[in-house]
């Protein structure tokens, strides 16, 4: 969710933090830069009362000091506030309830203790012997003890320095030392606690950093673009949505290569686990596409021409595709970060709220009718949503999950099946092929608004659009909102939601400003006349 959406449903005390985190950046920059200090002049020293967009307005001209001002912070916090930082920054956990998070951090906890277990087994039963697995863990932990116990020499509290950090990261990536190995390694020395107190203080310690808001004490969000800020900071190129795309490209020999060359396990394993396992690990995404996917003899043109063809895949357009190997690595990772709001313009909030209908259907037919787990259990499984909470393609939006995210869900295999079902073309990317039949349909529905507007089922029928008159109204107001959408204009279903009563329901609400809205209702009329005048009146 952006960072103005998130402003514009909280209280002034909800924000008050993040507001005078950037009341402290703007006073600290605003004499050197003409900019700023314009944005701040026309504020009049009154930021609290500043509206939504003005305080986003205010974030992006001090968005380089607020990296600056995240990255020492997070520097100097305890083990638990980073790893409630990874938490919050994956997919999906952008808007959460407290409780969920604190289960996420539990299971996180619990998982980082079996990882350690099993690399002490493992560092315990190796002979250290030819460089292997095993005597590369034990080297980085070795290390990891010393950088860490330093300070006791000096008779200072136990801590890794920024200098520290940079070299253990050097030394973990030429090791082939995996994150999640890495967190699970530094736990050892550096214990990270898992009661409710300390996941109490840590949510808080975030919050007061400004990285967090709290609503109502109880649901927790953070912006897109706080989570973009974070990611760069801990060099994570591509979130894990697009990581999974990436590796869906991938041959099963590829992801062998990427798991042989970390140790892990291939022998007996299946392609799902050996995705989940390369995701989990934390692999470099740009370690994976310039060397570990190839075999050390593969030839500089042969990797271009992979990478080349991996963009293909991905659907990628691009004006240029880059010289180097690097440049078009880089031109893959820039293209992927920047497709949310691509994704979302290419298919209507109607045509979305339709694919999904579908996908949820179809869902079983993807094992024989023998799955067990509808779709949205799936959604709710990988991207680690509450169970108990109602999944809809506005709550998918909010949490900026968009049609394609949902599609690349599904495996090869699944995604082909899916594509037999529902009737659609065998040549081409079957992903593709099912997002522009549901664009296609949308664009049949627009050309034949005045038919739907009029009910006019024989016009319709004969424009090849199957739909029942019982849902022409329905229909025709979701065509409205699409074509509102299409005319640039904010369509809120978020707003509509929670102002509408049992009583009054506003069909359409478009927003203007943080202060203005639209109100609209969208009736259709059967031979030139409305069934009833109060259905029209509000």
């Amino acid at each position: 969710m952006k960072l103005q959406q998130i402003l514009s449903g909280l209280n002034l005390l909800e924000k008050t933090k993040f507001i005078n985190c950037l009341d402290k950046l703007c006073f600290a920059k605003e004499t050197d830069d003409i900019a700023l200090s314009k944005v701040v002049e026309n504020l009049n020293g009154k930021m609290k009362y500043a509206s939504g967009s003005e305080i986003d307005e205010i974030f992006h001209a001090v968005s380089k000091q607020f990296k600056a001002y995240v990255k020492e912070q997070l520097s100097l916090s305890e083990a638990s506030v980073k790893l409630l930082v990874n938490i919050i920054t994956r997919d999906g956990n952008a808007v959460a309830r407290r409780s969920w998070i604190e289960k996420l951090y539990t299971d996180e906890c619990k998982s980082l203790d079996t990882l350690l277990s099993d690399i002490q087994k493992e560092i315990k039963e190796s002979g250290n012997c030819d460089f292997d697995r095993a005597h590369r863990l034990s080297i980085f932990n070795n290390c990891l003890e010393v950088a860490y116990k330093n300070d006791l020499k000096i008779k200072r509290q136990e801590n890794i320095s920024d200098d520290e950090r940079s070299v253990l990261n050097q030394l973990a990536k030429d090791l082939k030392i995996t994150n999640d190995e890495f967190s699970a390694i530094e736990h050892m020395y550096d214990p990270i606690k898992a009661d409710k107190s300390t996941i109490e203080d840590s949510l808080n310690t975030l919050r007061d950093m400004g990285l967090i808001f709290i609503k109502k004490k109880d649901e927790v969000f953070i912006a897109d673009e706080i989570i973009r800020i974070i990611n760069k900071i801990n060099k994570k190129e591509v979130s894990d949505k697009y990581f999974l795309r990436i590796l869906r490209t991938l041959s099963d020999a590829e992801l062998s290569s990427i798991l042989k060359t970390h140790g892990k396990r291939i022998r007996g394993v299946s392609r799902i686990e050996k995705i989940k396992t390369i995701i989990h690990s934390g692999i470099s995404i740009r370690e994976i596409l310039q060397n570990e996917i190839f075999d050390e003899t593969e030839s500089l043109n042969n990797r271009k021409d992979r990478i080349k063809t991996m963009m293909s895949d991905l659907n990628i357009e691009t004006d240029k595709l880059g010289t180097t190997l690097e440049e078009r690595v880089s031109i893959l990772i820039d293209s992927l970060n920047s497709a949310t709001e691509r994704e979302f313009n290419a298919i209507s909030a109607t045509s979305y709220k339709d694919m999904y209908s579908t996908l949820e259907v179809n869902f079983n037919k993807i094992t024989g009718g023998e799955n067990k787990e509808s779709f949205a259990a799936r959604i709710k499984r990988e991207f680690e949503l509450e169970p108990a909470e109602e999944i809809s393609t506005e709550r998918l939006r909010a949490l900026s999950i968009t049609p394609h995210d949902i599609l690349y869900l599904l495996s090869n295999d699944e995604i082909k099946v899916l594509r037999d079902a529902m009737d659609l073309p065998k040549r081409g990317d079957p992903r593709l092929n099912i997002l522009n039949a549901f664009a296609n349909a949308n664009d049949k529905l627009i050309e034949e608004y005045i038919a739907l507007s009029r009910r006019d089922l024989p016009a319709l029928r004969q424009a090849s659009i199957d739909i029942n008159e019982a849902d022409i109204g329905a229909k025709f107001e979701e065509v409205t909102k699409t074509i509102f959408e299409e005319m640039g204009l904010d369509v809120e279903e978020d707003i509509r939601k929670a102002v509408n009563t049992s009583k009054d329901k506003a069909d359409i609400i478009i927003s203007i400003s943080d202060d203005d809205i639209i109100v609209g209702e969208a009736k259709t009329c059967k031979n030139g006349d409305f069934a009833k005048y109060s259905t029209t009146s509000r």
